[in-house]
């Protein structure tokens, strides 16, 4: 297996698919969209990418989404655990600079603040471990990843520097067949789908009482809008269920009466996370 992702080694994303597929091979990628191409256009590549973050919400993939219409193959909640990185032998008291993605410093400003550390802002929190490792200053440090640490040979000062300890990010990995689990009573899964209403009053309203009365929990209902255009828009929307599921199939198909359009994007087992989370 071959799994694209934005960054570059040691990010977050190639941490969390080294974490759930061992044996597979990782690619970098520039943006999202350069991971998106490469698994549209290779059957064997997979590309995992993050959808939400516990706390800075949405990552804003949903036009990416709507724009290739591959099949999400699996969902995975990975913890995001800020570590200080620095040159071997570095002492805390050394450090006068810290280094890494504005998303990551604002997240560990508690620690920042704490220590009288100047913050530096970069493309990626792997960029910034590899900029600590080239420069070999002992005043800069990085806050990254532990897989950053073992690649750019830096060592781990503190662990767990992020203000919340409760950060996690939800991960969707995407391939360009389609496939989809097999039910079974004793599994729970996710069905997931795009979907553009026809213009008409209280379309939503229409087309989402169906999942009440087949009582569907809904998981995800995320809009944005058409590209060109503030009045024409499409929703991304997940359900608890597996399609082959009856009251499922069913809500969908009520969905489906108020829409100009509506796709099926993948029915995958849901995440261990979600148990522990409720």
């Amino acid at each position: 297996m071959k799994i694209a992702y934005q960054g570059i080694a040691g990010s977050y994303s190639e941490s969390c698919a080294r974490e759930n597929y061992p044996e597979a091979k990782t690619i970098p990628c520039r943006t999202f969209q350069d991971a998106f191409e490469l698994a549209q256009n290779d059957s064997t590549i997979k590309a995992i990418i993050p959808e939400q973050n516990q706390l800075i919400g949405s990552i804003n993939i949903e036009t990416l989404i709507l724009k290739y219409r591959l099949n999400i193959f699996a969902e995975h909640f990975y913890r995001i655990n800020h570590n200080l990185l620095v040159l071997p032998g570095s002492k805390l008291e050394d450090v006068k600079e810290v280094h890494s993605h504005t998303a990551a410093l604002s997240q560990t400003s508690g620690f920042i603040r704490e220590h009288k550390l100047k913050e530096i802002v970069m493309a990626d929190t792997a960029g910034s471990a590899a900029y600590i490792s080239k420069k070999k200053d002992k005043t800069k440090a990085a806050i990254a990843s532990k897989l950053s640490a073992e690649i750019y040979g830096l060592d781990i000062l503190k662990s767990d520097v992020q203000d919340d300890k409760e950060n996690f990010t939800r991960f969707l990995v995407f391939q360009k067949d389609v496939s989809q689990p097999d039910f079974k009573k004793e599994e729970k899964y996710i069905t997931s789908f795009l979907f553009k209403l026809k213009n008409k009053p209280a379309a939503l309203y229409q087309s989402l009482t169906g999942m009440s009365l087949r009582q569907v929990d809904m998981t995800k209902l995320q809009s944005f809008s058409e590209k060109g255009t503030f009045s024409s828009y499409y929703f991304f929307c997940e359900v608890q269920g597996h399609i082959s599921e009856e009251k499922v199939a069913g809500a969908l198909s009520d969905v489906e009466l108020h829409c100009s359009e509506f796709q099926l994007l993948g029915v995958f087992k849901q995440d261990t996370f979600r148990k522990k989370s409720t």
